[in-house]
């Protein structure tokens, strides 16, 4: 009985120095892992650290590179806005320049006006060509004007005074020939008739001679003085026989008493 109790014993001895090292061993796996698991969390741990401060980084980065874009929007609208102002300020000045061209145009084309009023113009009448002074033309247009209106005595003064004022106008033949019809019609025969003669003896070429004769001859029927009127007829008749004023002279005569 006795040996069987020592038995047991020994083998509950056996049995609990195997155990111990299997405890031991357990209990070194366990600090083991934790230890593992502890090390794991601090890598994880300073993982998230680093990527919070890298996300961190990369927010002010963004916000950074928003500012930037933003500034750059900004910069970009204040030199279109610039661009739009001096596009606006180009057309303002394309505007003035464009008016100022057409002033000076103006100013130039009255200028050109007032020194064409001052130059000589050339004028053809009766199959001559000559030169005369805008104030002579303006003159004598005047008269013819005046005369178209059958307003004689507006017509012989300013014909009168273009004689004066330019006695060797290229107008003198046509001036003393519309003189004399003036003063005709104005019923003034012999200042009539003087004219008529100047124009005869000063210019017997003229292509209106033979029709200054012919009124010649009329202003003397009109004084009565047939046989002076006949006698300038005959006269035409033998220095222009071929003119139109002629033909007529003969009509006329014929009707002379």
């Amino acid at each position: 009985m006795i040996r069987i109790h020592r038995l047991a014993s020994a083998l509950a001895l056996v049995f609990a120095a195997l155990a111990a090292p299997a405890a031991h061993a357990g209990l070194f796996d366990d600090d083991e892992a934790r230890r593992a698991i502890l090390d794991i969390r601090q890598r994880i741990d300073t993982n998230n650290q680093k990527q919070t401060e890298a996300n961190a980084r990369l927010a002010d980065q963004v916000d950074q590179l928003r500012r930037s874009i933003l500034d750059l929007n900004n910069q970009l609208e204040q030199m279109r806005a610039e661009n739009a102002k001096l596009r606006g300020t180009d057309e303002q000045l394309a505007r003035d320049l464009a008016e100022l061209q057409r002033k000076q145009k103006d100013i130039q084309s009255g200028v050109d006006d007032r020194m064409r009023r001052f130059e000589p113009q050339k004028i053809s009448l009766d199959g001559k060509e000559f030169n005369v002074e805008p104030d002579e033309k303006r003159q004598y247009e005047e008269a013819m004007e005046a005369l178209r209106k059958s307003d004689f005595q507006a017509a012989a003064n300013s014909l009168g005074a273009l004689r004066k004022r330019w006695p060797s106008s290229g107008y003198a033949e046509s001036a003393l020939f519309w003189l004399g019809n003036a003063q005709y019609g104005l019923r003034q025969y012999k200042e009539a008739i003087g004219s008529f003669r100047t124009l005869v003896t000063s210019t017997p070429d003229s292509a209106k001679a033979p029709e200054a004769m012919l009124a010649i001859a009329n202003c003397q029927a009109e004084l009565k003085d047939t046989k002076a009127a006949r006698k300038t007829i005959d006269d035409l008749l033998k220095t222009y026989p071929k003119s139109e004023a002629a033909q007529a002279g003969r009509e006329r005569l014929a009707s002379l008493k």
